[in-house]
């Protein structure tokens, strides 16, 4: 799975995460901590942190599946990349 991807959804999605999956997502993506490294802050097994981040990668993919929210994202940004008509693009930047 592309990290830049799963930190996109992040940014999308984080906030339907709880604290716990947050907190690991951004240690391991954001201050690239290792799995050892988050388990001996948190004081949890190395699987434990693999299996939350696991946890949050299928949730993140989940809920872009069911919402498409990057997806249209992704398309607003092409047709404003492809036009010259200010109005629309100040529309569909607001959008973003």
């Amino acid at each position: 799975m592309d990290n830049f991807y799963l930190i996109d959804l992040y940014d999308i999605y984080g906030q339907l995460l709880t604290e716990k999956q947050q907190t690991y997502f951004e240690d391991y993506f954001f201050d690239n901590l290792s799995l050892k490294e988050i388990s001996e802050n948190y004081n949890i097994s190395r699987n434990a942190v693999w299996g939350t981040i696991k946890e949050v990668e299928n949730k993140l993919l989940n809920y872009e599946t069911k919402l498409g929210i990057h997806e249209k994202d992704k398309k607003i940004k092409e047709i404003i990349t492809k036009t010259n008509n200010k109005e629309l693009i100040k529309e569909l930047e607001k959008l973003l």
